[in-house]
Parts: C-alpha cells; structure tokens; sequence
C-alpha cells in the first residue's frame, strides 16, 4: 500500500538548518576575507568575500531571533528556573567562557 501523505513545512526546522548553514559559513567567508584583506580595494574576490560573509551574518542574526522567538517559553522556563535558585547555570557559564575566548582570540590577533 502506497499512502501519499502531504508534510506541512517544518518552520523550526527550518530555521534550525539555516542557523546551522549559516553559521558554517561564517568562518569560511571571514577567513576568505582575511586572506584578501591585503588587495586594492576593487577587487572583485575581496568585495565578493564581503559581501558573503555580510549575507550570512544577516541570515544567521534573524535565524537566531527566529529561533529564540519559537522557543521562547522553554527559554523563559530555563530562565525562570535559575532566577529562582539565584545563581547561574553551568550552561550559561560555559556560553559566557566560550563567547570571551573566542573573542580575545579573534580581535586579539589583530594587536600582535
């Protein structure tokens, strides 16, 4: 028996992939860019780099808002929760620790 059922579009799906695609290229398009940074400002490759890496930054932002807007409730539930027992989870540590490291390792090379 074959069964043809109709899939509705899976939106957070969706926005979970491009996240994902998106954020891959992010480092792909700023390494591209960093290896290009010393052309005359015309050229082509360098401009086409930039402007990658500006698409997928923007997409990635709005994926990210569109993926905390859907999951507002289990956020605001995970929220919730630790500001009951006022102290900070492992999880958000870990985030803060990740985010600052890679931070002081991208804009600190830029000062050797």
């Amino acid at each position: 028996m074959k069964t043809t059922e109709k899939r509705s579009f899976n939106l957070r799906g969706f926005i979970v992939l491009t996240a994902t695609v998106t954020g891959l290229g992010l480092p792909i398009t700023g390494w591209a860019n960093h290896l290009h940074r010393m052309e005359p400002w015309i050229s082509s490759s360098q401009h086409a780099w930039m402007a990658a890496h500006n698409v997928l930054g923007i997409l990635f932002l709005v994926s990210a808002v569109a993926h905390a807007v859907l999951n507002r409730r289990i956020l605001f539930k995970y929220i919730r929760g630790h500001a009951a027992c006022r102290r900070v989870g492992r999880e958000a540590v870990g985030a803060a620790l990740l985010v600052a490291v890679l931070m002081f390792v991208a804009v600190g090379h830029a000062f050797h």
